[in-house]
């Protein structure tokens, strides 16, 4: 726009619209939290919601050679729960479950001391401790499983200085293709996953609140059971979930150390949407192992809170 009295230019005047805009904007903040959410909240409904709800689509379809039926049918599900006809899926739903239950108790066990050592030990150069954890991580996940491999391995490192130190005359056959070979290996490639969370739990522990139970009469282990853990217990819980969850379905780390007897469910639902050409029925498995999980992870918050209160998993939250 352009003055007729000066000659000079302007600056347009913004529409109503968009003063109405910014007149809720600055009057309702929940509108700008959501604004500020919207980026993420779009990746993780085209990335994560969508793909669901094509899988639950899919689990009730069928397949036949290279050609999906697109006719609504249960067919896929009652051959899933039929532990009559098939049992494999829920032994091996089970199986899963157990043998990441056990990798992530393990994990936990293992993570917690070297989360209590960096937050109430070390003073100095925490940040070097921090990526001296992370080191691991530097390495591709399949190169991790592939050392382990070669550890455990027949002629591995643990077999081969067995027998160079005079202790056994031959290779020990049990430590590779079998469900500890694949906990042992689940435990080391996710240990980061806890000893962080953990950590930042514990290092936000006021440390007021220990010298209090000290002065009141508490003895070191009195004062971590009464204090220190039930404080770092939202920690604790997600670092259950964020080795748990993912653990039940993997593949990968059964594929290359657990053998025919340390398989899991993820190697069923890769074959049947694989080798087996099924995805409707990977699809149905897929959807009961998500329900099985979500049911144990309700299970374990619902345990944890009988025995600590609500407000561990509120702060985990």
């Amino acid at each position: 726009m352009v003055s007729v009295a000066s000659g000079a230019e302007t600056p347009a005047r913004p529409d109503g619209l968009w003063l109405r805009w910014r007149a809720l904007l600055l009057r309702y903040e929940w509108i700008r939290g959501y604004l500020l959410l919207s980026p993420t909240a779009l990746v993780m409904i085209t990335m994560l919601i969508v793909p669901i709800l094509g899988l639950f689509l899919l689990s009730f379809w069928t397949q036949e050679y290279f050609e999906i039926h697109r006719d609504f049918t249960l067919d896929n599900y009652l051959k899933v729960l039929d532990v009559q006809e098939n049992p494999i899926y829920g032994l091996l739903l089970l199986k899963s479950i157990r043998m990441s239950l056990t990798a992530t108790i393990a994990v936990v066990v293992l993570a917690y001391p070297m989360a209590y050592y960096l937050a109430f030990r070390v003073t100095k150069n925490k940040l070097m401790w921090i990526i001296l954890i992370t080191v691991p991580f530097w390495t591709s996940y399949l190169l991790r499983v592939f050392a382990w491999k070669i550890i455990l391995g027949f002629n591995g490192v643990i077999n081969s200085g067995l027998i160079t130190t005079g202790i056994l005359s031959e290779p020990l056959e049990f430590l590779l293709y079998n469900p500890p070979a694949v906990t042992i290996t689940l435990a080391h490639a996710w240990a980061a996953f806890a000893i962080l969370p953990i950590y930042v739990s514990l290092e936000k522990i006021d440390r007021s609140l220990l010298e209090a139970a000290t002065d009141l009469g508490d003895t070191p282990f009195e004062r971590f059971w009464r204090v220190t853990f039930p404080l770092s217990l939202p920690g604790v819980i997600s670092a259950t979930l964020l080795v748990f969850i993912p653990t039940v379905g993997d593949y990968v780390t059964p594929t290359l150390v657990g053998g025919t007897s340390g398989i899991m469910i993820g190697n069923i639902i890769q074959s049947l949407f694989g080798k087996a050409n099924n995805a409707p029925l990977g699809a149905a498995v897929s959807i009961m192992s998500m329900i099985s999980i979500t049911v144990v992870v309700l299970g374990f918050l619902y345990f944890v809170r009988l025995l600590f209160g609500k407000h561990a998993i509120q702060r985990s939250g």
